[in-house]
């Protein structure tokens, strides 16, 4: 059975994810908006980051019913520094951060509930397979719609798969790690 220590770090580890998502919604919005995307690409994103302040507050809040405050442990900035390598390619943020670190949050999700499960932690298990797992998917599916819009759109288009097997190598360190779901 995981240790309580461990269950409060994997919480505080969500919690911080969320809130650099929050950022990252924001900031893909206002940081690309020379790229001329029709209404509905800032409208998707404008969904993303509603979804991730809902997350963030609910983990939070999770957080502090065990006894814990956003802060208290120390966070990895994996996030901010894709962020920082995508920053000045629009392809690149939304094959890094949105179909490789949102498509890695869905891949490990499964387990990670699994582990609360296994603490007797249903209440964050339950918040993460209930509510915040089916709008991952949609952030992931944002993504890649807005990747394949504009591999179609450049000229000449270019094929979104081989596109984004070429870019990822270049703006993502370190491997793709299984689980895969």
């Amino acid at each position: 059975m995981p240790r309580r220590k461990n269950l409060v770090s994997m919480v505080h580890a969500l919690v911080h994810i969320e809130s650099v998502a929050i950022d990252l919604s924001w900031d893909i919005i206002a940081r690309f908006t020379h790229v001329g995307f029709p209404k509905q690409f800032y409208d998707d994103f404008v969904k993303v980051a509603e979804d991730e302040a809902r997350h963030y507050s609910a983990l939070n809040a999770r957080l502090n019913q065990i006894g814990y405050c956003y802060g208290y442990m120390p966070v990895h900035e994996g996030l901010w520094e894709s962020a920082s390598r995508t920053s000045n390619n629009i392809f690149a943020r939304l094959a890094v951060e949105h179909m490789v670190h949102e498509a890695r949050g869905l891949d490990v999700t499964p387990n990670t509930i699994g582990k609360f499960r296994k603490g007797n932690d249903n209440i964050t298990a339950d918040l993460l397979e209930n509510d915040i797992l089916p709008d991952e998917v949609t952030h992931v599916a944002a993504g890649l719609k807005w990747f394949s819009y504009l591999c179609q759109s450049s000229q000449p288009p270019k094929e979104p798969i081989s596109e984004f097997i070429s870019i990822v190598p270049q703006y993502f360190h370190g491997p793709l790690k299984p689980p895969f779901n």
